[in-house]
């Protein structure tokens, strides 16, 4: 059977070479490097050793993902010609090895043996120089491929695949998103190789600026639990929530139930909605901090009487984005934006179907009550409209809106026919697509902007209101608002 016998080169240095590969590389086995860039090569050449090195594929690659394809493409294609080769990759052929992972799972359904032989990692050598123990916990990532979520500050990590100054810019942005920009860090290269080995302790925010840095490159992260790395990290919120509910921790904390901090999920949101109508992007991450806190508290409520965690409404939650989205993790198509949330609603009723949930005895049974009144009227008339109740255009609207004020002047039930027009405002805000909700927060914040300004203006002149006139009021308020218009 044609077979593929994976080796590795060691760390670096001869002496790193591990015996079991040698014997191998002396069988006299067609011999392909994945590279030529290696301490151990010219010493395989003095030793009259022949191979074929694959470094004239990286030239051509697109990325690292296609060239290491290409690679075990053409391994495949040899071992079915020769019978047997040796692929010789530097380090250990288990430990940062792409192209050994895809070999794996290609080689069976080619009809190739994939044999992995002896290697030495650069980790051990690595591990011996920072002293660290991997049981204390050490997280191994690929630095081409560093994504934010894979880290983790509380433990050591170590980046492999550094191979020059743009993957180092690109590790370095990722890690000042967890990391501060002056957090120690340790850039090793060609570790255990005497006379190259090269390991320096630098702030994170010059790893990208050190002109050594190549393809033996490696980088470690000390672990920590101190801010503000540590304070970046969801765990720890839901840490500080769970001191906050222990016996130990807060008395206000450990009395809130469900129902007892109900009413803060909702003045949170709504202080969210402000910053944004304030436009304040610090206010909203502030305030978005203070709905997530929420989210905490209740699932801390939840796990300590048994019915669920965290994580449940994270799965939750993930499944559904991913279950009412087939356009775009499934094989559905939406034309537009229309058509996704006519897709949502219907994976939604179906969702409902299949827990056998009562079904609707109206349409408008799908607007929740529990939202504040002008949301709730806008969504029952879109609900509404959707199987054509509504006017054939927005003058049926102004007329609607006539009739209803006159109503309003001559009725003795000021309370219900206010609400009549109240309603028709916001069928008239959903013609001209403007959210009701939305626009009175804008009026708001102009009238407390505006009327701010009339208090600031009274006290320049020593003036309370108790000492000023309507026409002054006014005066002031007129000056703010064509202040707002220059």
């Amino acid at each position: 059977m044609a077979t593929v016998h994976i080796v590795g080169l060691g760390p670096g240095s001869w002496a790193g070479l591990p015996l079991g590969t040698y014997q191998i590389l002396q069988e006299g086995k067609p011999i392909f490097l994945r590279t030529e860039r290696h301490p151990v090569v010219q010493e395989l050449k003095r030793r009259g050793i022949p191979f074929q090195p694959l470094d004239e594929l990286y030239e051509r690659a697109e990325d690292f993902e296609s060239l290491y394809r290409e690679i075990v493409e053409f391994l495949l294609r040899e071992a079915k010609q020769r019978g047997e080769i040796v692929y010789a990759v530097p380090g250990h052929p288990g430990v940062a090895e792409r192209t050994v992972q895809i070999a794996l799972e290609k080689g069976p359904a080619a009809g190739v043996q994939i044999k992995l032989g002896p290697g030495h990692s650069f980790l051990d050598e690595l591990l011996l120089r920072v002293g660290v123990d991997p049981t204390d916990g050490l997280l191994i990532l690929d630095g081409t491929g560093l994504h934010v979520q894979h880290l983790n500050p509380a433990i050591h990590t170590v980046l492999v695949q550094v191979y020059n100054q743009d993957v180092a810019a690109d590790v370095k942005l990722s890690l000042m998103e967890i990391y501060p920009d002056d957090y120690p860090v340790t850039v090793a290269r060609a570790v255990g190789v005497d006379g190259e080995e090269r390991i320096e302790r630098v702030p994170l925010y010059e790893l990208d600026r050190l002109d050594w840095v190549d393809h033996l490159t490696t980088l470690y992260i000390a672990g920590t639990d101190k801010p503000p790395a540590a304070h970046r990290q969801f765990s720890k919120l839901l840490e500080i929530v769970g001191i906050l509910r222990s016996p130990g921790g807060c008395p206000w904390d450990r009395e809130q139930t469900h129902q007892s901090i109900r009413e803060h999920v909702i003045e949170e949101a709504y202080e969210v909605a402000e910053a944004i109508d304030r436009d304040d992007p610090d206010a909203l991450c502030e305030e978005l901090g203070d709905l997530l806190l929420q989210v905490a508290l209740h699932a801390q409520i939840a796990a300590e009487e048994g019915t669920f965690t965290v994580y449940d409404t994270i799965q939750a939650i993930n499944e559904k984005l991913i279950r009412r989205h087939p356009h775009v993790f499934g094989d559905k198509h939406a034309a537009d934006a229309d058509a996704a949330l006519t897709n949502w609603e219907a994976i939604k009723l179906r969702e409902k179907q299949d827990k056998g949930l009562p079904q609707q005895n109206s349409i408008l049974d799908a607007v929740p009550g529990g939202q504040p009144a002008m949301m709730v009227s806008y969504k029952l008339q879109k609900k509404a409209a959707a199987v054509g109740f509504e006017w054939p255009n927005i003058g049926g609207v102004f007329e609607k809106l006539k009739e209803e004020v006159e109503e309003l002047r001559v009725s003795e039930d000021k309370a219900e026919e206010l609400g009549d027009v109240l309603f028709v405002l916001v069928n008239l805000a959903r013609y001209l697509k403007v959210d009701p909700e939305a626009a009175l927060a804008k009026a708001n914040l102009k009238f407390r902007r505006r009327f701010g300004y009339i208090e600031q203006k009274l006290a320049e002149q020593g003036k309370t209101f108790a000492d000023s006139n309507l026409d002054e009021m006014d005066a002031g308020w007129n000056e703010a608002k064509g202040l707002e218009k220059r």
